[in-house]
């Protein structure tokens, strides 16, 4: 017996709508088996303080790991990671790379300087940026940059660090330098001789001219070391 036209697209209609219902359900019941990478990164933000807004969580979109009945663990375990895991049995744990960032306003170059270099006010300005990978803290006011000496040369934008720059002339291997030490309170100065060129942090190896001893020490103001 042929059925009616109409009869026949009601049936194919009502058919269509369970496969997509049971489909629907089907994918529903897959995903609630893994946990959503998104609840990993926001669990490895939380653990460093940080939100979407202040840092980067890396977690692959891809990633299918098992659902967790309980709350994510967090736990930092170096600047650069943290650890999250699921206290299930059989749970699991994993290790999510982080990047806090340092956003401020410091003191960058407008244009190159050479090593050697004495820096003015014309040649530094203020823009916002990302300080969390730098070697140390930068200026945030660009008047303690004026005068310095750049240790070396740097590009148009740079961000300097205090690390970058000495305070008056650099110094140069065989230059005489008064080297001091504090012993107990008192303060002891002699006369000491470069023997290299400052790097960073401005340490620098000396020699005291009277007992030929070679020690480190860290310019601390111009032609005068402290050695400890």
């Amino acid at each position: 017996m042929a059925l009616h036209p109409s009869l026949l697209k009601s049936i194919v209609a009502a058919a269509c709508t369970a496969l997509l219902v049971t489909a629907t359900m089907g994918a529903s019941a897959h995903a609630a088996d893994f946990t959503p990478p998104d609840t990993i990164r926001d669990a490895a933000l939380a653990a460093v303080g940080a939100d979407s807004s202040t840092a980067e969580a890396t977690v692959d979109s891809r990633l299918r790991m098992a659902a967790c009945t309980q709350p994510l663990q967090a736990l930092p375990v170096s600047r650069r990671s943290v650890q999250v895991r699921c206290a299930d049995a059989p749970g699991w744990q994993m290790f999510v790379p982080v990047r806090v960032r340092d956003v401020r306003e410091v003191a960058v170059l407008r244009d190159s300087v050479k090593a050697g270099q004495t820096i003015t006010a014309d040649d530094v300005t203020l823009q916002r940026r990302d300080m969390a990978g730098a070697q140390g803290p930068g200026f945030a006011d660009p008047a303690d940059l004026v005068g310095q000496v750049a240790r070396r040369g740097f590009a148009s934008g740079d961000a300097l660090t205090r690390d970058d720059v000495a305070a008056g002339e650099l110094l140069r291997r065989g230059d005489p330098v008064v080297l001091l030490s504090r012993i107990g309170g008192v303060e002891v100065r002699v006369a000491g001789r470069v023997l290299g060129q400052p790097g960073v942090g401005g340490t620098v190896s000396v020699e005291n001219i009277a007992s030929r001893r070679v020690v480190r020490g860290r310019v601390v103001e111009a032609g005068v070391v402290e050695v400890r």
